[in-house]
């Protein structure tokens, strides 16, 4: 018996143009057929006001090695929005705080086809990055990150980029 990739065993709900549950299928099938489907993305914010980004493994099937958000990940099948950004944020950064909604876009190209459900939150908390799917992450000033887009703008994830 073939042993299943995790891929494979990750299952989302596939959504229509408007956000609206119309199926589901596993993480490989969304990818490959490009179908519409649901991500969050977390900025946070130290009390300073600068900004934590991660670097994603290389190891990742979209934006390897890339910086991003301070935490994204998909919505899992069945989730709401808010759940799946309180637990993203908990397994990729080791850390619980208070989320705001900050943003929302639709699915488009530039999102790998992903609804795109943005929170903000300011911690002081100390953040122990998952290894599994990021490789370095510090926090950075606003200006720094403007500036680094604008000289290296293939450092940065497209839906980054997008939100910024």
């Amino acid at each position: 018996m073939k042993k299943l990739t995790p891929q494979e065993m990750e299952w989302f709900d596939v959504v229509d143009e408007n956000d609206e549950v119309i199926g589901r299928a596993t993480r490989k099938e969304i990818h490959e057929k490009s179908l519409f489907h649901r991500s969050v993305h977390m900025l946070v914010f130290n009390p300073d006001g600068q900004l934590f980004l991660q670097k994603r493994v290389l190891t990742k099937d979209e934006n390897p090695g890339l910086w991003d958000t301070s935490a994204a990940g998909h919505v899992n099948m069945g989730e709401d929005y808010f759940t799946g950004a309180r637990r993203e944020l908990l397994e990729e950064l080791s850390i619980t705080a208070d989320l705001v909604p900050f943003l929302r876009f639709k699915a488009c190209a530039e999102t790998f086809w992903e609804h795109v459900t943005i929170y903000t939150c300011v911690t002081s908390q100390e953040i122990v990055c998952d290894p599994s799917e990021i490789s370095e992450g510090r926090f950075w000033s606003i200006p720094e990150i403007k500036n680094s887009i604008r000289e290296n703008p293939e450092q940065f994830t497209s839906t980054f980029k997008i939100i910024f």
